[in-house]
């Protein structure tokens, strides 16, 4: 922060020179780099600032002087205020060109290399695709009522008022406000912080987190919702391993995929309402096709799949090799993934439990002999891992990111380290009307 935090409130001038990689505009003034909310390239706007930091300072528009013609109007009522989702106001084809552009310049700037060739995006239903989620619940004494939604874009702290929710699944996204009336009628209106939802494909779960016991009249309250709207109800009074089921006694999350889709032979995954699944599951069948595309497994190949999770490669992958092993850190989705495996009749499949963050070259997985290897890890990537992998028998590597940073940097490790050329690469739109920008990318020998 600068010495003097002292803001403005007289609207300035600015001219949009580039779209950050968090969907603001950027623009200098006297010198000094602006990020200003609600603005595109291009655009010439009227912006009032907010926040002065050494570096940096951050303002939103407050008119529009000059349109850009990428510019749309936002299908939600709740776009200005809510941090969901940032980028409803650029068109489709643009927010997923500047997520490419995202993926570009990480890899010339961090990884100091580029793909030979870029894969054409992939794109999926824009709208209800969201089937994983937090909702923040907070009692507003002010405001005399339940506030139900995501964070506030410009105030973080503060709850967003919505009443429906255009990406959220739609056994949910119309029915928001509906659970704020919910928990105001209930004698925990003041203990319940949270609500996560993840829908299977043929049922929509609600997690309740709540601080204290919840009386008989609100588990009354809380079963008889869920039976009017068909949602499996959980609670969750303490940790994660608290969770359990309120409403049905035991109720099946599941998704499929494949469905003779691309040549994706049929696997189904039970998961947990906590389990880490793919979000969007449009993209996940589409992001499916393309890794099988690119990986391009043989009978005879023996297959690394590292941070594995339920098994969302490692199962389909193992419906067309010798055999595939799935490493993921923590021990319910190893477990499920077993389970998977053996529900779905797969046999070649085996999975570890491993921290990949540590070292673990001397464990029996990480000594075998790979043909190929499938990577894809959380934001931070997977360089500790690329320390001691892949071996020398590896000849391809697919590599599915959430981070453009951490896959640039692995990209360069691969190549300037290991002697691998990064042949292809492209973006996956996972979270539309988002800044997130999901990749993957080809490595071969």
């Amino acid at each position: 922060m600068s010495r003097s935090n002292s803001v403005s409130p007289t609207p300035f001038e600015a001219h949009i020179t580039a779209l950050g990689h968090d969907g603001r505009g950027v623009a200098r003034i006297d010198g000094k780099t602006v990020f200003v909310s609600g603005a595109l390239l291009g655009e010439q706007v009227m912006a009032r600032l907010r926040k002065r930091h050494r570096h940096f300072d951050e303002a939103e528009v407050v008119e529009l002087v000059t349109r850009s013609p990428n510019r749309v109007e936002p299908h939600c009522q709740h776009f200005a205020q809510c941090s969901g989702c940032s980028m409803q106001h650029l068109d489709a084809a643009s927010q997923i060109a500047t997520k490419q552009q995202v993926l570009a310049e990480n890899f010339e700037r961090i990884g100091k290399v580029a793909p030979q060739a870029w894969l054409p995006p992939l794109t999926a239903e824009p709208w209800g695709y969201r089937r994983k989620g937090r909702l923040s619940v907070r009692n507003v004494m002010k405001k005399g009522r339940v506030l139900v939604g995501f964070r506030e874009e410009q105030n973080p702290r503060f709850v967003t008022d919505i009443q429906r929710c255009e990406v959220m699944h739609p056994a949910l996204g119309p029915k928001v406000g509906l659970l704020a009336d919910l928990i105001s009628g209930m004698d925990a209106v003041d203990t319940i912080p949270q609500i996560e939802f993840a829908a299977g494909d043929d049922l929509m779960s609600l997690v309740f987190r709540h601080m204290q016991p919840l009386s008989e009249r609100d588990l009354a309250t809380l079963t008889a919702f869920g039976q009017q709207h068909a949602l499996a109800i959980y609670l969750q009074p303490g940790g994660t391993s608290s969770v359990h089921p309120l409403w049905p006694e035991n109720p099946r999350l599941a998704f499929r995929i494949g469905s003779g889709d691309a040549g994706i032979a049929d696997v189904e995954l039970e998961f947990q309402p906590l389990d880490f699944v793919q979000v969007n599951a449009g993209m996940n069948q589409l992001m499916m096709a393309r890794t099988l595309e690119l990986l391009d497994p043989q009978p005879t190949d023996r297959v690394l799949d590292l941070f594995c999770g339920l098994g969302n490669f490692t199962l389909p992958i193992a419906r067309r090799v010798a055999e595939v092993v799935g490493v993921e850190g923590e021990h319910g989705l190893v477990e499920r993934a077993a389970q998977n495996a053996a529900r779905n009749g797969i046999d070649n499949a085996r999975f570890h439990v491993a921290n990949l963050f540590e070292d673990q070259r001397g464990t029996d997985w990480a000594r075998e002999p790979w043909d190929k290897m499938l990577l894809d890890p959380p934001r931070a990537g997977a360089d500790k891992v690329l320390e001691y992998l892949p071996h020398k028998r590896t000849r391809r590597i697919v590599y599915v990111s959430c981070h453009p940073a951490s896959l640039a940097r692995d990209a360069g490790i691969l190549v300037n380290q290991h002697g691998f050329t990064l042949k292809s690469a492209g973006v996956m739109d996972m979270f539309p009307h988002t800044a997130h920008v999901e990749s993957i990318a080809l490595f071969d020998r």
